[in-house]
C-alpha cells in the first residue's frame, strides 16, 4: 500500500458513520476551512524558521486538510482525491506549454506574464461573473475574499495592472503614499470619526502594497520579517531590564528607546534583515 493510499483509507475510517471518530464525522467544508488556513500559515512559519523537520510535519498536516475536503466531496458525489490530483496536473500542463508543449519561454519574467495570460483565458472561458452579476464580468473576478487583506490587495493590484491600470513607474506609487498620509493627517486634525480615519488608513496600506508590487516584494513576507525583527528587539529590551530586576512597566520610554537602539546595534544587518 502506498503512503497516499494509507492516508486516504485513514480518512475514510475517520469519517465512517458507524465506527469513525465522532468529531471527524461532524465536520463540514465550512468547519474545516479555518483549520486549512491555519495549517497553511504553519507551513509558512516552518519555512520562515528554516525548520525542515517541522516543515515535513506541517506539510503533512496541510495534505491531511486536502484529503479531508476531498473525502467530504466524495461523500456528496462531487469529486474525489483522484479528481483533485487530475485537475491540478491538467492545469499545470496547460499553464506550462513551454515545458509540455511547443511554446518557447526563456525567462521567469516571461513565464509570469504567460501564466497570468493563461489564468485570464481560463477565467474568460468559465464566463466568470462579479458578485453583482448585473455589473458584468470583471478582471477582478475570483480573487478570494478570504485571503489575508495584504495578499488580496496585492492580487487586486496585479489584476488591474494587466489591463493597464498602473502607475508608469514606482515613483507614482511612492507619491501616492505621501498623498494618503496627507489625507490621513487631515482627517485626524479635523477630528473625524473612526470610520473616516479607518478608510484613510486602508488607502494608505493599499498604497504601500502597490509599492511592494512594483518592487517585487511580497507584502505578507515583508511584514512577517518586520514582525520578527520587532519581536527580537523588544525581547532584547525585556531581557536587559530583567537583568536589572525590572520590567518594561518600570522603565521610561527614553530608557526603552535607548535599549531599542542598542538592540539595533546588537543585531547587525548581517544577522538581522532590514534595519
Amino acid at each position: 500500500m502506498s503512503a497516499i493510499q494509507r492516508l486516504l483509507q485513514l480518512m475514510q475510517r475517520l469519517r465512517d458513520p458507524v465506527s469513525g471518530c465522532p468529531w471527524d464525522q461532524e465536520q463540514t467544508f465550512g468547519t474545516i476551512a479555518p483549520y486549512t488556513i491555519e495549517e497553511a500559515y504553519e507551513v509558512a512559519d516552518a519555512i520562515e524558521r528554516n525548520d525542515l523537520d517541522g516543515l515535513r510535519d506541517e506539510l503533512g498536516d496541510l495534505l491531511f486538510q486536502v484529503v479531508f475536503h476531498a473525502q467530504l466531496a466524495q461523500e456528496r458525489g462531487a469529486f474525489d482525491f483522484d479528481g483533485v490530483v487530475t485537475a491540478i496536473c491538467d492545469k499545470m500542463e496547460r499553464r506550462h506549454p513551454h515545458v509540455f508543449g511547443g511554446e518557447r519561454i526563456a525567462t521567469a519574467a516571461q513565464q509570469t506574464v504567460a501564466w497570468e495570460n493563461h489564468k485570464r483565458q481560463e477565467r474568460d472561458a468559465k464566463g466568470a461573473q462579479a458578485d453583482n452579476s448585473a455589473a458584468g464580468p470583471s478582471v477582478l473576478d475570483n480573487v478570494p475574499i478570504a485571503l489575508p487583506a495584504l495578499t488580496r490587495a496585492n492580487k487586486l493590484g496585479k489584476r488591474a495592472a494587466t489591463v493597464g491600470f498602473e502607475w508608469p513607474d514606482v515613483s507614482g506609487a511612492l507619491d501616492k503614499i505621501g498623498e494618503e498620509i496627507g489625507e490621513l493627517r487631515a482627517e485626524i486634525a479635523a477630528g473625524s470619526g473612526r470610520n473616516a480615519v479607518e478608510q484613510e488608513l486602508g488607502d494608505l496600506l493599499f498604497s504601500v502594497v502597490n509599492v511592494c508590487r512594483y518592487l517585487q516584494v511580497e507584502p505578507e513576507s515583508a511584514l512577517r520579517g518586520t514582525n520578527a525583527k520587532f519581536e527580537r528587539r523588544f525581547r532584547y529590551i525585556e531581557q536587559q531590564l530583567r537583568a536589572q530586576g525590572r520590567s518594561p512597566k518600570d522603565a521610561s520610554l527614553q530608557e526603552m528607546d535607548r535599549l531599542w537602539d542598542e538592540a539595533k546595534r546588537q543585531f547587525s544587518p548581517h544577522s538581522e534583515p532590514g534595519s
